[in-house]
């Protein structure tokens, strides 16, 4: 039986559609993601634009410098429990509601830890600062109600994105709306961070909304003590490699902020924001087959291996799609939509969208190694990034400031993706298929 949608696409496209119900749900799955990342791309963009000329370069990187340092501990709400979560409920669905009851548990002491660290790394690294105190503080304080995730993993577990992006984007939409009445009214910087916690909740209000007219039961949820010592046995070294992903992903922000100041915090956090603009496209593929990828594992290697570089070859694809245009207007952008007191992040971004690249492969070749357990190698792998990250923007900002940090993520966003795989036997296969999606990303 085929979904109403599919009557309305192309002859060629609908030939291949038809009668085939499984892949109708992961196209439809992808659109309804490509939907929510469009809605948040383009409010995310126009109200950050707004804001980043509201603040300017200053308390816009002071804001940015905050989220930053939160980010660092946002490994430690999640514990590694993403991928092995959906992983659990393919494999063994009668057990969905100790799965879900379990991981819940289990986010909210993440959160409650991941809070009380923000809050002791404030302290430490500005201690003088009563700003920057509230603002980690406020936002930090969004970890307890992201134990309510779990809700989207039942989802993406199904297949059914749909309900998740109806709850997130009505938080969205209505957060939009707040920020824009705070500039509109002068409002302070704190009340930005308020804002920034309040989407959080609300979002999982609606998750939780959603998830209840699906005919679930939260008090169905039962929490084990052995399922979360099994979980956390496979998740742990996806911990240590999501932190290892936050330090070379957000720490660029945080030196430059301890080693130079707010004021290039900002401009490099423009060009931050625009190049992760289309970043988004690579998850809403992952998440779009990575069931798939796990049931392959279990039927046939070969088939395993051919979806897998099939996955890297559109990764791929999309990543080049986005970054060839933007080198060559990063300047334009800049100037058109920060203004000209954001000018210096125009190189910034030409040579920082191509991150995005090895940032894509990275995520495609998680799905490898979480369906092979090869979670501790992928912890090496991103140790090693982060370790080359720190060292190399530790010696480039004091030169180069915003730029230094801009060749320190390049260097090490290639190195912790493609360039680690031929420094372990067993990733040797995927790092030459990873080389191929690059160099020829054929994908029909």
């Amino acid at each position: 039986m085929n979904q109403a949608w599919v009557r309305f696409l192309p002859r060629p496209f609908r030939v291949q559609l038809e009668g085939r119900a499984y892949l109708q749900n992961v196209v439809a799955n992808t659109g309804w993601q490509f939907a929510d990342n469009l809605v948040r791309l383009g409010g995310g963009l126009v109200v950050g634009v707004w804001l980043a000329r509201y603040l300017g370069p200053e308390q816009f990187g002071l804001l940015s410098y905050a989220l930053a340092l939160v980010a660092l501990f946002s490994a430690v709400a999640a514990l590694g429990l993403d991928d092995i979560v959906v992983r659990n409920m393919v494999r063994d669905p009668v057990c969905r509601e100790e799965t879900l009851g379990t991981a819940f548990y289990l986010k909210l002491l993440g959160g409650l830890l991941a809070f009380l660290g923000a809050m002791a790394a404030i302290f430490l690294l500005r201690p003088q600062d009563s700003l920057s105190l509230w603002l980690v503080g406020i936002i930090a304080a969004g970890f307890i109600f992201q134990s309510f995730n779990v809700i989207e993993f039942w989802f993406n577990s199904q297949v059914q994105a749909r309900y998740v992006v109806i709850a997130r984007d009505g938080a969205f939409l209505l957060s939009c709306g707040i920020k824009i009445g705070l500039i509109l009214t002068g409002a302070p910087l704190v009340a930005f961070a308020w804002v920034a916690l309040v989407e959080i909740a609300m979002g999982a209000m609606g998750l939780v909304i959603v998830y209840r007219r699906k005919g679930n039961r939260l008090k169905a949820w039962r929490g084990r003590i052995d399922r979360a010592r099994e979980m956390l046995r496979d998740s742990w070294p996806l911990i240590l490699s999501n932190i290892a992903t936050v330090v070379y992903l957000r720490i660029d922000q945080i030196m430059l902020g301890q080693m130079v100041g707010s004021h290039e915090v900002g401009v490099y956090s423009v060009a931050v924001r625009l190049a992760e603009v289309g970043i988004f496209i690579p998850g809403v593929i992952y998440w779009s087959v990575f069931p798939a990828i796990v049931e392959a594992k279990a039927v046939n290697e070969e088939l395993f291996y051919e979806r897998l570089q099939k996955l890297y070859n559109l990764i791929v694809l999309a990543a080049y799609a986005v970054a060839v245009p933007v080198t060559f207007l990063s300047d334009w952008l800049v100037g058109v939509i920060f203004g000209e007191v954001y000018a210096r992040a125009g190189l910034m971004l030409a040579l920082l969208i191509w991150a995005n690249l090895f940032t894509s492969l990275e995520i495609a070749r998680s799905s490898f190694l979480t369906s092979m357990n090869w979670t501790r190698l992928h912890f090496v792998t991103l140790i090693l990034g982060g370790v080359l990250n720190i060292g190399l923007n530790y010696l480039l900002i004091p030169l180069y400031g915003g730029m230094g940090a801009v060749v320190a993520t390049l260097i090490s966003y290639w190195f912790a993706a493609h360039g680690t795989c031929f420094l372990f036997k067993p990733l040797f296969r995927t790092g030459l298929m990873l080389t191929r999606a690059m160099l020829y990303p054929k994908v029909w």
